[in-house]
């Protein structure tokens, strides 16, 4: 598959990311959007990273733009460094992706790309290089700044007693995660540091990487554990009995937590959100540009998150020691210690079950080209018989569907199936929702079961 933009960033194969398709992104970007004073290049630890971070270095550096080189460190924290120095940011990495592929994030002064932007951005390739000489520098201070975020806002002392398990793996922000909970008083454990690139992906645990959670958490007496996704922008966080929270509860939680009057998500998410006190729920297409422009629309006391639990902040929040800057990128750290404390003293499981029961889980169907997914999600679209033949092997029937992104169907007995092919991976997705836990997994099993057999 051609590298190409998604859900988050350009992505694509290695083998395609080539230097010369990295340099024609880069001047276009440069040329579409607005930078502001430098441009801040980071990256996360896949083996590719850094050779393309060097490419991104000098394109940029070879339109005449100052370039920051932050090294490897969370996206958040560079998309806080960039916002600080009112400069533009790339990040490269393939987030939770396989390592034979890759891709580039793109932030403008102002932040994250939106939809119009990676318009904009695509309209201007194939430019020609200005051939200028830009200079380059360091900062190897954005990892601690973004540490000192929390530990300012939340003070020293916020998780103080807690026992933290740290599923490391390869994840990017591994130590800056350590730094922050240490740093709020609570005692780390870590588990599984690799130093090879291990695909994490926080909405779709594998039934391996489940059952060692549960493991590490039962056999150290663990309050919780936690994790995040290869560039560190998505959380995992699980319980005291290795339970592991869906990310749009940590955002629900985050969200009543922060203050806010107003949230935006996908329609994936946990629909339980609409059952709160928020003033306004407006959900988008999956994706952050989605929610960025939702965010935008609405202003004010504005969060926005996902079903992966990346969390977006869109005003000045006060956390129980000082305030949270504004930070309307996705971010894993602020959703894992706002739902940690607010759990307080007592069980991580006792504080989601406060929530409205409505449960969502997902899966994903890998490797499967959108040549043979997209015709399948096409049909389900365009017809209601085809959907009902397909809920017909659940025995159920729709009462409604939406067909905002992919296809989401309501079932007569309140159940949801959400299917869905990733726009940048050769993925098929399947988002469940039901009011009981063994309800959604059950229906879970048996839609991968279904789509599975449908393609072949």
């Amino acid at each position: 598959m051609a590298p190409k933009f998604g859900t988050s960033g350009l992505r694509g194969l290695v083998a395609e990311l080539t230097p010369a398709l990295v340099a024609d992104h880069m001047r276009a970007f440069i040329a579409a959007c607005d930078v502001g004073s430098s441009l801040y290049v980071g990256r996360d630890l896949r083996p590719s990273s850094p050779e393309i971070a060097g490419e991104v270095i000098a394109a940029a550096k070879a339109e005449g733009v100052d370039v920051v080189d932050c090294g490897a460190l969370p996206t958040p924290a560079l998309a806080l460094a960039a916002r600080q120095a009112d400069a533009g940011a790339i990040m490269v990495t393939g987030s939770h992706i396989p390592a034979d592929r890759n891709g580039l994030k793109f932030y403008t002064r102002l932040g994250e790309i939106t939809k119009s932007d990676e318009a904009a951005i695509t309209a201007a390739l194939g430019r020609q290089s200005a051939r200028l000489a830009g200079g380059e520098g360091e900062d190897t201070g954005a990892a601690q700044r973004f540490v000192s975020r929390y530990i300012s806002a939340c003070g020293s002392d916020a998780l103080s007693g807690r026992n933290v398990g740290l599923y490391a793996h390869s994840a990017v922000g591994r130590d800056t995660l350590r730094a922050v909970l240490e740093g709020l008083g609570a005692e780390v454990m870590e588990f599984a540091r690799s130093e090879t690139f291990i695909p994490v992906d926080t909405e779709a645990v594998d039934p391996k990487t489940r059952n060692a959670i549960r493991r590490w958490v039962s056999d150290n007496a663990l309050d919780a554990l936690v994790s995040t996704d290869g560039d560190s922008d998505r959380p995992l966080l699980a319980d005291e009995t290795g339970s592991i929270v869906p990310g749009d509860i940590m955002g629900q939680i985050t969200a009543q937590a922060l203050g806010a009057q107003c949230v935006v998500t996908p329609i994936s998410s946990n629909s339980g959100v609409l059952q709160k006190d928020f003033e306004r729920v407006e959900t988008t297409r999956i994706g952050s540009p989605y929610v960025i422009a939702g965010m935008e629309a609405l202003g004010g006391k504005v969060v926005g998150y996902e079903a992966n639990g990346g969390f977006l902040l869109g005003f000045e929040a006060q956390g129980p020691n000082g305030p949270f800057a504004a930070l309307p990128t996705r971010d894993c750290v602020l959703p894992i210690v706002m739902t940690l404390i607010a759990a307080g003293q007592g069980a991580v499981s006792e504080r989601v079950a406060q929530e409205p029961p409505v449960f969502t889980v997902a899966d994903r169907i890998q490797e499967i080209s959108q040549e043979r997914s997209q015709p399948f999600v096409e049909k389900l679209r365009e017809s209601a018989q085809a959907r009902a033949e397909f809920l017909n092997q659940f025995n159920a029937e729709e009462t409604s569907v939406n067909l905002v992104d992919g296809v989401r169907m309501l079932l007569t007995d309140g159940r949801v199936l959400h299917v869905r092919p990733s726009g940048n991976a050769p993925e098929l997705r399947l988002y469940v929702e039901a009011v009981e836990q063994s309800a959604a997994e059950a229906l879970l099993a048996e839609g991968v079961a279904a789509l599975k057999t449908e393609l072949g």
